[in-house]
């Protein structure tokens, strides 16, 4: 008979690791070893290995059993506790989840382990027909709007592709007029019981599926499935505020399932705009004014989401100036804030000028100092640095 593998190096952990370490190390194990997760050549060895790293477990995980280990070894585990025994005091409670000494039932991860695989640890029985009771499938679909019914909110009418109950069988998919009849594989339990070493694990019925029954006769309409695939009109409300990635949440639109529907997930995608861009809840946009109005102040025209206003344009204002419009911007989804809107003004400056406008540009410029020669004003500068 071969020598006993150390505990430490069977889970792969340092012999000063934490219980932390040592659950998760045996979590990764008992995962990877499952007799049911390998190829039938190797399921042989897998719960060997299996065994193997629970045993490792159920000592390092009891700080009396580890405490003797790392004393004396495996003689002294072997000496104080028959072989049997020791799995019955070792602390499985923080690994699975309040299953204390024999594994009473509880959830915690070793059943997520389990449940993952299609198993219930221990057989455990479920009522008929438990497991082929099932929520319907959540669906997701998405919607493009206008920036201006994300700034206001809209209802819109969509087309969903979906299952829905069959009205032929009512669900069933038995043909009427006929009866399931008691799945002989599992003899209506919906489950199946197998034997893994120390374990023994129920698995959902691959004949039935854990209904516990089966269809002799399927519905025409459906071919037994119970369901059908119909497209269905749904009105949804989208508030205002919304954006691009915004995702809502349609209680009891998903598909038909044979416990409850699933729900619909809309997911909002906002258009670009030609003349609106978004920054959070701020919008931002630009506009032209002469220039006698930079120059002398007035009001110019803006575009805004609810519509055209007018904003007060102060007397010198330069091109590139961005002003603020308070509470112009969109409502925000979650509060009572509101936005802002960003106007950028630019400066039309004219290309053609007649005789009498260029007369006024030119007394102008000549009454701030400015000469209309070029040459006259670079020369006279050559002057002045020389003298």
């Amino acid at each position: 008979m071969s020598a006993k593998r150390d505990y430490y190096e069977i889970l792969g952990i340092p012999k000063n690791a934490s219980a932390e370490d040592i659950r998760k190390s045996y979590r990764e194990m008992a995962l990877k070893f499952h007799p049911d997760r390998v190829p039938a050549e190797e399921k042989k060895e897998a719960e060997e290995r299996f065994k193997e790293v629970s045993e490792a477990y159920a000592v390092l995980s009891d700080s009396a059993k580890r405490d003797l280990y790392d004393k004396y070894g495996h003689s002294g585990i072997d000496q104080r506790y028959a072989q049997e025994d020791i799995f019955k005091g070792a602390d499985f409670s923080s690994i699975f989840g309040g299953m204390g000494g024999g594994f009473s039932s509880g959830g915690g991860i070793f059943e997520e382990i389990f449940s993952d695989l299609g198993f219930d640890i221990f057989g455990t029985r479920h009522s008929k027909g438990q497991q082929g009771r099932k929520r319907g499938r959540d669906l997701q679909i998405t919607i493009d709007i206008s920036l201006e019914e994300a700034f206001s909110g809209v209802e819109k009418i969509i087309s969903v592709p979906r299952y829905e109950i069959c009205s032929v069988c009512a669900g069933s998919g038995a043909k009427p007029g006929t009866k399931k009849t008691t799945c002989p594989h599992c003899k209506g339990s919906g489950r199946t019981v197998v034997s893994n070493g120390f374990f023994q694990l129920a698995q959902t019925c691959q004949r039935c599926g854990g209904e516990g029954s089966i269809i002799q006769a399927p519905c025409p309409e459906c071919h037994g499935e119970g369901r059908m695939r119909v497209t269905k009109k749904i009105k949804v409300k989208i508030p205002a505020g919304v954006d691009t990635g915004s995702q809502l949440r349609v209680r009891q639109e998903g598909e038909a399932g044979t416990a409850s529907r699933g729900d619909l997930y809309v997911v909002i995608e906002v258009r670009p705009h030609d003349i609106f861009e978004r920054h959070h809840n701020d919008i931002s946009t630009s506009v032209n004014i002469s220039l006698t109005k930079a120059i002398l102040g007035g009001e110019a025209e803006v575009p805004g989401l609810d519509g055209r206003m007018m904003m007060k344009i102060p007397p010198g204002t330069q091109c590139g100036k961005t002003f603020r419009l308070k509470g112009k911007g969109f409502p925000d989804l979650h509060s009572r804030d509101i936005g802002d809107e960003l106007v950028k003004v630019n400066i039309d400056i004219p290309t053609k000028l007649s005789g009498r406008q260029r007369q006024l540009i030119e007394e102008f410029a000549k009454a701030g100092g400015e000469s209309d020669n070029p040459k006259d004003s670079f020369s006279e500068r050559i002057k002045k640095t020389f003298r």
